[in-house]
Parts: C-alpha cells; sequence; structure tokens
C-alpha cells in the first residue's frame, strides 16, 4: 500500500491555517478536474475520460470489482482545493477519489438526494458518509484527517461525498459538474 510520504504530512496547525484559507467553492456549477480508477494493490489510473454506468460506475475502479458493490458508495467525489491543501505536493490520486471537482460538496449546498450532472452522466448524493479512515491518516498524517474531521467541519464534508450513478453517460476532464435538484435537507 502506498503511504504517502510522511515528509509531506503537515502539522495540525498548518493544516488549520489552510482550511481556513480555502477560497468558497462554486456551489452550482463547477468543473471536473481529475479522474481516478483505483485499482488493485492500490494502483491509479487517470483517464482523460470515463463511461459511467449504473452497474459499473467508473470502469477499471476496484468498486465494481467487489463481491459485493454497496451502490451508495459506487463512486467517490473529493473538492480539488482541499486536496491539494492536504497533499502538500503529494499527487491527487493517492486520495483514490474517482472524481477530483471544484465543486462545494458540503451538506448545506448538496444534501442527500442531490443530483448532479457530471459530463453526459447523472448522478445522485447518497447517505453513505465519506470520512477519513486509516488509510488518509497514513498518507497525509493523523493530524489532517483530525482537521477534517472535526465536528465543525463535518458539515462541510471536506473528505468528500459519495454518489450513485443515476443515468449513464460519459465523463471527461474539463467536463462541467452542476447541480440539477438539491436533494430535502
Amino acid at each position: 500500500m502506498n503511504r504517502g510520504d510522511s515528509r509531506k504530512h503537515l502539522d495540525r496547525e498548518t493544516v488549520e491555517a489552510l482550511l481556513a484559507d480555502l477560497p468558497p467553492a462554486p456551489t452550482d456549477r463547477g468543473t471536473v478536474r481529475t479522474l481516478v480508477a483505483r485499482g488493485p494493490e492500490e494502483a491509479r489510473s487517470t483517464p482523460a475520460s470515463v463511461a459511467l454506468t449504473v452497474e459499473g460506475a467508473f470502469p477499471g475502479d476496484r468498486w465494481s470489482a467487489a463481491k459485493d458493490p454497496e451502490r451508495r458508495q459506487q463512486i467517490t467525489v473529493m473538492e480539488e482545493p482541499v486536496g491539494l491543501r492536504i497533499a502538500n505536493g503529494q499527487p491527487m490520486t493517492l486520495f483514490g477519489d474517482n472524481l477530483v471537482v471544484d465543486l462545494d460538496l458540503g451538506s448545506a449546498n448538496l444534501p442527500v438526494g442531490s443530483v448532479l450532472r457530471v459530463g453526459g452522466a447523472t448522478v445522485e448524493v447518497t447517505d453513505k458518509a465519506h470520512t477519513g479512515c486509516k488509510k488518509y491518516g497514513e498518507r497525509f498524517g493523523t493530524d489532517a484527517l483530525a482537521a477534517i474531521s472535526t465536528p465543525e467541519r463535518k458539515p462541510r464534508r471536506l473528505r468528500g461525498i459519495h454518489v450513485r450513478v443515476v443515468t449513464p453517460g460519459d465523463v471527461a476532464v474539463g467536463d462541467a459538474i452542476e447541480v440539477l435538484r438539491r436533494g430535502p435537507a
């Protein structure tokens, strides 16, 4: 497993300052910045485009190879500006999120049930929490994990969100990601 570069781990005070300085993300329409497929044994690929499907979700991603994949966690999404600060020069692929975007993923902007158009596909925000885990702490440091996980930051969903594919379609780096409908709060 790729544990990241511990020399790049930021201390809590630095992470706090970087998160406090985050510019506001777009709320209605953003851009897909990176696509990432998580392969076996932590391998990562960054295709220029993919065809999202209801059954297989993100082609080449290990989710579809799972014995009993849960639709509530088909695809993971994270905000690029958050990731860039936490990664501190490490590759964004290390996070393992399928879609890296510049859109506000907070629960106030995208309540569960919100529907988004991503390129030619439609996805729905699920109720499956996307929280930092042991791997996150190993890759980016326990201070980073603690900073994104505070009770006051949880609604911001700084670790990201899970979505499920509603309507299949092609998605490419540079495509728009836009809110079609916000779900119930």
